[in-house]
């Protein structure tokens, strides 16, 4: 490796490690508020029409709000990939970039206007068509909501830009805290309401929430030197065009994810009362672990895979890359393990109160377990996607996401349908297709450059080895406290096993000489 390698490697990890662990408390205590949210809404409304039909009306704002604007979106990717180069290392702001960044936001806002009244004027077509198989009175009530919802989609975008300008300036608290302030309006709006019987004051909770979003990163834009003066520059634009060359194969890649889970809420239609919003239940679940991990790495390691990329810096990129998928590996696996040995006890004890009851607890673990094993590759793909755009490449996750549509309805029409597997056979197809596109996204990424795969997997076997052995010792650990039902009893044997586990799986690492725990030894002993 070459001294200006070695020389930025050493430089930048520090400061990577520093901003992951900031990210990590400021995402914790976002994904907290979020939990608590979700609680909320569940004593509320538990798991029924009303929860169902909330919940479907809100996967195209989610579409905007978290998929295309959130942190790791095509509106955060873009603005990441194309200003970090034009800003540098110093965050100095020139017309040229204020100019770039008014065209950018122009356009968008434009574009998720028109969508967010398209969206308002059509409300009853997309609801019919996304709830085909549901019954008259969810499509109904679903179309209600989603109408409430619609400016969210606007909001989106701008949000997305907002997000990804703050990264590429180091101002990491905003992005990852800010979505805490939607959490807190739903938790205010629906806790002062009691008897909403409809969830109209859920749907409008959720529209204040996102637009006290954008109201909060507005003046830190401002106190960093961009200023709004629209303009349509978009003529001879160099940068803005590599923006949209990013951008469109990007967003068509998010909308394509979208369309699995259209294709999960038919499915989820056909099964019983409650179904999809468990399968919702089960996904903010797994995000809560899975989501800070991934954010409080990539975050900060993608405006640095993009400034090297520019540079041709190839070295540093394969070993920030290694570093930083083989610790996202090392903690995603006991994670695996804590879903699948404490899953039911966890979700009962958090929500099974109100509306929420047993039987809805039971689904949402059924659906959480299946899920949990796509925690390894997909933190594979949200890792490898990162190195993709830093080399200005959208397209290839797109073809590769757009071709994983048509196996995501074969599985769910084999695993719901012929195997009746329910609840399971969705977020199981989901794990499956999570894994035919990280393998594949591994696969062509040797186009851009050659990745240190041997020594990454190498560390992974060995983590697998020590989960293995692990898993079984907690299944010896669970046995103990098979008796007893109490909140207490729960809540001391989710203490218990996690601490437990977590020591033997490290000690595990530690003696099959795996390279990331012997650098976290090394860490925690300084």
């Amino acid at each position: 490796m070459s001294e200006q390698n070695t020389k930025t490697i050493k430089d930048e990890t520090p400061g990577v490690l520093k901003a992951a662990w900031l990210i990590a408390l400021v995402t914790i205590a976002s994904k907290l508020i979020g939990f608590i949210r979700d609680m909320v809404v569940a004593n509320f409304y538990g798991a029924t029409l009303v929860s169902d039909a909330y919940f479907y009306a809100l996967q195209i704002p989610s579409l905007a709000i978290i998929i295309l604007g959130g942190v790791g979106g095509p509106f955060h990717s873009a603005a990441v990939a194309v200003f970090s180069k034009l800003v540098g290392e110093n965050g100095e702001i020139n017309d040229k970039v204020n100019r770039l960044y008014n065209t950018f936001l122009t356009c968008a806002f434009v574009f998720f206007a028109l969508c967010a009244i398209l969206g308002f004027f059509f409300a009853d077509k997309i609801m019919g068509l996304i709830i085909s198989a549901g019954s008259p009175e969810l499509v109904t009530l679903a179309t209600a909501h989603f109408k409430i919802m619609s400016p969210i989609i606007l909001i989106g975008g701008i949000i997305g830009i907002y997000y990804g300008l703050l990264i590429v300036h180091k101002q990491y608290i905003l992005p990852n805290l800010s979505p805490m302030i939607l959490s807190l309006v739903v938790i205010g709006v629906i806790s002062i309401v009691h008897n909403d019987k409809s969830g109209y004051a859920l749907a409008i909770a959720t529209t204040l929430g996102a637009l006290c979003q954008i109201a909060i990163q507005f003046p830190k834009l401002r106190q960093i030197g961009y200023r709004i003066k629209p303009n349509f520059d978009i003529k001879n634009n160099e940068q803005f065009k590599n923006i949209c060359e990013l951008l469109f194969p990007a967003i068509l890649s998010s909308t394509i994810g979208q369309i699995s889970i259209y294709i999960d809420m038919f499915f989820a239609s056909t099964l019983v009362e409650g179904a999809w919003t468990s399968v919702v239940f089960a996904n903010r679940i797994f995000q809560f672990p899975v989501g800070i991990l991934v954010t409080a790495f990539l975050v900060p390691l993608f405006p640095i895979f993009s400034r090297l990329a520019g540079e041709k810096n190839y070295e540093s990129i394969k070993t920030y890359f290694n570093k930083g998928v083989g610790v996202l590996f090392f903690a995603a696996i006991p994670m695996i393990i804590f879903i699948l040995l404490l899953a039911q006890d966890g979700i009962s004890l958090i929500f099974e109160r109100g509306a929420f009851n047993s039987n809805a607890v039971v689904m949402v673990s059924e659906a959480l377990c299946f899920l949990s094993f796509s925690i390894i590759p997909y933190v594979f793909r949200d890792s490898i996607t990162r190195v993709y755009y830093a080399f200005n490449d959208s397209k290839t996750p797109f073809i590769i996401a757009m071709s994983s549509i048509g196996l995501k309805a074969l599985l769910n029409w084999l695993l719901i349908l012929k195997l009746n597997m329910g609840i399971a056979g969705i977020t199981l197809s989901t794990s499956f297709v999570t894994l035919f596109n990280a393998t594949f996204l591994g696969l062509f990424i040797f186009r851009k450059i050659k990745l240190d795969y041997k020594t990454l997997f190498k560390n992974f076997g060995k983590m697998i080895l020590a989960g293995i052995l692990t898993f079984f010792a907690g299944l010896f650990i669970c046995k103990c406290f098979a008796f007893g039902l109490s909140p207490l009893i729960k809540a001391v044997k989710i203490v218990i096993v996690i601490l437990a586990l977590s020591g033997i799986y490290a000690a595990l690492n530690i003696l099959f000489k795996m390279d990331y725990a012997k650098e976290l030894l090394n860490r925690l002993k300084k």
